[in-house]
């Protein structure tokens, strides 16, 4: 399965705040939770230096 963008999450998040869902339990407000958890979890990854990682100098 394709993971989306960070764009693309972002883009998500922008037409459920638009449509007014909120976190709750309904099933908008189920997959607004875990676009947002996918959105920080993509943004950590953008966010990262592979090139600090070069020669073993950390661990992912």
């Amino acid at each position: 399965m394709n993971e989306f963008t960070l764009d693309e999450l972002n883009l998500l998040l922008n037409v459920f705040e638009k449509a007014g869902v909120e976190e709750n339990q309904s099933q908008e407000g189920e997959m607004l939770k875990r676009l947002k958890v996918a959105q920080e979890s993509r943004q950590e990854i953008e966010d990262m230096q592979f090139d600090d990682c070069l020669g073993g100098a950390c661990k992912l």
